[in-house]
């Protein structure tokens, strides 16, 4: 019998993506994790010696779909600019062989912006009609293309430093979204918005809090950088805080780690996580004050994302 796993690098799976349903994917995904028929342990974090970089390691199992998986991302250091890669492999919980070894690059972004559109489906007030994104690389666009059919946007604003002088990506986001609005700071693009969208390899806030609106919803993915936040951790104080998984991101999420260290902030306070919105076990937001969602990445997403893959490349 053979037991080599289907090996696809990232020219096979982006002929792939045009099959998939990756927001259903992950609304099924969350669904089971509620229902407990999936198990996510927390993501592991190996640090390299001398600060050479990092590895970070996903991990997840859904009965359901009768596989294992983990992904594996470094974070190597080098003069200029980091090295990053991701690879996710599957195994079969029912015979236990390998199925699939596949580059994760672009399913990182496709499942990390879906994740992000399943929290503005289910914390979005019906009525949102502005969206703001900060940051306008690929996976902002991802982001853009997985929500731009999930509320009426009547207004769409985008910043990151040096849009406005970057004729390629306007284009870009023109052809994606026409009539997007460029902003000059990211407290204009933000102004009076219902949403905002926060994706960037930023390590740092990349937004005053204070430009964000009473009933705001506020998204962010930040990246694997130690501690990394894209907003204020004493924001955490005021908003109505949920994340894709309440059992693992306050022990990953920056802000939250140093809301919770400088803040006085207590992950009690979180109102629900994906999974709990998924089955109705949590209450969804109040009106009257912010609303702040944190996605990590899940080992589950990766692994969710890798079976439609082998899926869709084995029919």
């Amino acid at each position: 019998m053979n037991t080599s796993p289907l090996v696809l690098d990232a020219k096979a799976v982006e002929q792939v993506l045009p099959q998939l349903d990756i927001l259903g994917e992950m609304r099924s995904l969350f669904t089971a994790l509620g229902e407990g028929k999936a198990v996510q342990p927390s993501q592991t974090l190996t640090l390299l010696p001398g600060d050479t970089g990092d590895f970070i390691t996903y991990l997840g199992a859904e009965t359901g779909s009768g596989v294992f998986g983990a992904k594996l991302s470094p974070y190597l250091v080098k003069p200029g600019k980091p090295v990053i890669t991701a690879w996710t492999t599957l195994m079969s919980s029912e015979t236990g062989q390998p199925l699939l070894l596949c580059d994760s690059g672009r399913l990182t972004t496709e499942r990390t912006a879906a994740t992000t559109a399943l929290a503005v489906d289910f914390l979005a007030q019906p009525s949102s009609r502005k969206l703001a994104i900060i940051g306008t690389g690929a996976v902002a666009l991802a982001h853009w293309q997985y929500v731009q059919d999930l509320r009426n946007w009547d207004e769409v604003c985008i910043y990151s430093p040096g849009l406005t002088a970057d004729e390629a990506r306007q284009q870009s986001w023109q052809n994606a979204c026409p009539g997007v609005q460029l902003a000059t700071t990211a407290e204009d693009a933000a102004k009076d918005a219902d949403v905002i969208m926060l994706c960037t390899s930023s390590g740092t806030p990349v937004l005053d809090m204070s430009a964000v609106g009473q009933d705001t919803l506020v998204t962010s993915i930040s990246t694997n950088v130690a501690k990394a936040h894209e907003i204020a951790p004493a924001f955490l104080n005021t908003a109505q805080v949920y994340c894709d998984y309440r059992a693992t991101t306050p022990g990953a999420a920056g802000e939250m780690q140093l809301a919770a260290q400088d803040h006085g902030w207590q992950v009690e306070a979180l109102k629900g996580d994906l999974a709990e919105l998924a089955t109705g076990t949590c209450a969804t937001p109040e009106k009257g004050s912010p609303v702040f969602f944190r996605s990590i990445g899940l080992g589950l997403e990766d692994i969710a994302v890798a079976h439609a893959v082998y899926r869709a490349a084995m029919a």
